[in-house]
């Protein structure tokens, strides 16, 4: 058994110190200059940084009905990394970082406050909580390196920090800056942006600046040397190091303090003045997130006081600190509200200065159904949900409720909006283009602004899993009876029209899964290889002597005579093959197999979809009455009747996942519709 030393020093073999040294580094002020030359980028804005974090995880091209999309790898792979994966949304992430982009390079939206828009549940706070991690995890990071800066106290050995993490450069007086940012740029090494100085030093930095000058007689150089010393600088929402946080509370227990700092009322004794800098704490939000970013909760929420101080922080980069002039400051503004908020604002003629310094990313719910599934299989799959098994399908009927909500019934005559569904998720249909689909989405702009939330959807999944402690799987049924059991008690449900609509949907999914499993069941029934392969050969057969018009000899008689026109019908009809239309059809595949014969090629029926349809179909008809899948329903079943139901069963296990007890399910769900006569064509 391995000991407690031994334990702790394998350990030890894993701890970089190396590391530790890169991220504790401290230097004096010339030092820090020498690393501009070398990395410039040190000294980008908290929009630079922002945008060449996201860019440095790698981006993709999608297309989405023809059109490219750029496809950020950070909201994807780094966010999958955190548990915080967002799929479907490359459309509005795009926007958002092109905004980011415009602010780096600085034409004009790093004077805004960026606001992500949109109904409940649809990942904006999911977003601004990535992009503060993001900016977290590249600070720490050889590309995301930044500085600060901390003075020399009166003992000589303690230092104290800039309390707004102010950048290096900010020392070097006005005057003697343009001399200096020339010969750094044009010595330093090669980089996207150029070197700036922007803004100046925070009240309390002033002042020790001040005090420290005067102690060296104006030589600001020397004073630098000697009096500061210059850190790596770690953001941390944790420790309240450049990523900030702010929630609207109670407004009797709120004052714009918290986004500006407050007096120290124990320290105005000891320096004699409220308006003596060393007795202010810099730790409001605003102040704490300079160098990064700042995230309000519920924005427009917040009361009126609040907001005038973000016209100033998003417009002139600046803060009021009680008792002092404007300071400066460099961070990233990010906000996010839903539509009722949004309208409040749109209404309130006193807000206009707000909404003129705000950039707008609508932030959709999610309308291509392959997403919606993957935002539930995150929380729902057979690594979190031990001991139950998730039945085919169980997420994707949710899934597909969830989208139906928010879509709009399509204007096109003879499209029901499930169809318009499945062409959002990639199928395609006869008549319908990409191009329609496109017109499609530009006939509703606002499409995904309305519907069902995830979180609700996550919520009825989750009360599925503990409302059946006896069963070993979950299937749709259940979650479906979920669904609507919840509808009527959704706080979210405007009215009675709404709670209607939202139920119809529901039988819509419900037909839909009828359609699938019955047509998985139908597969399982018809999966016998052998008896497709000697079906298939038979009807090829009579393909071949109608196409050249001669006779069939039969293969238990020896006997010749004409081809089997109903056996060729019955395998026709399967795909709707008309009778006008069956000539051609037969043509068809014989071209097929000939242009096949002369690459030395074997006709295999696997590699024609229609026709392989047909023949499962056809099979399937011939041997569901050999099965009496029907006298499942009425609980007498002879023994070979269930051996044939349990290869059947047997196949829905290895080709379509389920388990055991799920199958019988489906298998007996099936066979009541079977016994109903309500069999599919």
């Amino acid at each position: 058994m391995a000991t407690s030393h031994a334990i702790l020093e394998s350990i030890r073999s894993t701890i970089d110190l190396n590391d530790y040294r890169k991220l504790h580094w401290e230097g004096t002020f010339d030092d820090y200059l020498n690393v501009i030359l070398d990395k410039p980028g040190v000294t980008r804005t908290a929009y630079q940084r922002l945008y060449d974090m996201i860019l440095g995880h790698g981006t993709e091209d999608v297309y989405e009905n023809k059109e490219k999309l750029t496809r950020f790898k950070f909201f994807t792979e780094f966010a999958t990394k955190h548990g915080d994966g967002i799929y479907g949304l490359d459309r509005p992430l795009m926007q958002l970082v092109n905004t980011f982009k415009s602010a780096a390079l600085g034409y004009g939206t790093e004077r805004r406050v960026i606001l992500l828009h949109g109904p409940v549940g649809s990942a904006k706070s999911t977003i601004a909580r990535l992009i503060k991690r993001g900016v977290e995890e590249y600070s720490r990071t050889d590309e995301g390196t930044l500085y600060s800066f901390s003075w020399k106290n009166a003992d000589g050995e303690t230092w104290d920090k800039d309390p707004m993490h102010g950048e290096p450069l900010q020392l070097i007086p006005e005057e003697h800056r343009p001399n200096l940012l020339k010969m750094l740029n044009e010595q330093a090494a090669a980089h996207n942006y150029d070197i700036k100085i922007k803004g100046d030093l925070c009240p309390y930095s002033r002042f020790e600046y001040r005090e420290r000058l005067a102690k060296y007689d104006g030589d600001w150089l020397e004073m630098l040397r000697k009096e500061v010393k210059v850190y790596r600088l770690v953001l941390s929402e944790k420790d309240r190091i450049g990523i900030g946080t702010f929630q609207p509370k109670d407004e009797k227990n709120q004052d714009s303090t918290e986004l500006t700092g407050d007096i120290n009322y124990r320290k105005i004794a000891e320096y004699g003045s409220d308006s003596d800098p060393r007795s202010f704490n810099f730790d409001g939000e605003l102040n704490i997130a300079n160098r990064g970013i700042v995230e309000f909760i519920e924005v427009l929420k917040l009361d009126v006081a609040f907001l005038y101080d973000l016209l100033g922080a998003s417009q002139e980069h600046k803060i009021k600190p009680k008792k002092f002039a404007q300071t400066d400051i460099d961070e990233v503004i990010i906000a996010h509200t839903n539509e009722p908020e949004y309208k409040r604002l749109q209404s309130n003629e006193f807000m206009e200065a707000l909404r003129d310094r705000t950039v707008k990313i609508d932030i959709p719910y999610v309308t291509r159904l392959k997403d919606e599934v993957r935002i539930y299989e995150k929380d729902f799959n057979e690594v979190k949900v031990k001991g139950k098994h998730i039945a085919p399908h169980t997420i994707e009927v949710a899934a597909m409720w969830a989208i139906l909500t928010r879509l709009n019934v399509p204007k096109h005559a003879g499209l029901t909006v499930m169809q318009k569904m499945k062409l959002y998720n990639g199928k395609t249909m006869p008549g319908f283009t990409e191009d329609n689909v496109i017109e499609l989405k530009r006939d509703s702009p606002t499409e995904g602004m309305t519907g069902i939330s995830p979180r609700y959807i996550q919520d009825k999944i989750s009360n599925a899993l503990v409302a059946h402690p006896d069963e070993d799987n979950i299937n749709p049924f259940m979650v479906m009876k979920q669904l609507e059991e919840g509808l009527r008690h959704h706080a979210l449900i405007k009215d009675d029209d709404q709670y209607r609509q939202f139920k119809e949907l529901l039988s819509v999914v419900r037909e839909e899964y009828e359609d699938v499993v019955k047509n998985e069941v139908q597969r399982a029934i018809a999966a016998d290889e052998e008896a497709l392969t000697r079906l298939c050969g038979n009807y090829i057969d009579n393909v071949r002597a109608y196409t050249q018009r001669e006779k069939v000899r039969n293969r238990y008689t020896g006997d010749y005579g004409e081809p089997d026109e109903r056996l060729m019908r019955s395998v026709e009809e399967k795909i709707d093959i008309p009778e006008g239309r069956k000539d051609d059809f037969r043509r068809e595949i014989m071209n097929y197999i000939g242009a096949l014969s002369l690459d030395g090629k074997k006709f295999d029926f696997r590699t024609n979809e229609r026709l392989q349809k047909a023949l499962e179909l056809k099979l399937f008809e011939d041997q569901k009455d050999t099965i009496k899948l029907t006298s499942l329903v009425s609980n007498v079943v002879d023994r070979a009747t269930q051996e044939k139901i349990d290869v059947v069963k047997a196949r829905l296990i290895r080709n379509y996942g389920y388990n055991d007890s799920s199958a019988t399910d489906v298998l007996n769900f099936v066979a009541s519709i079977f016994a109903r006569g309500q069999t599919k064509k």
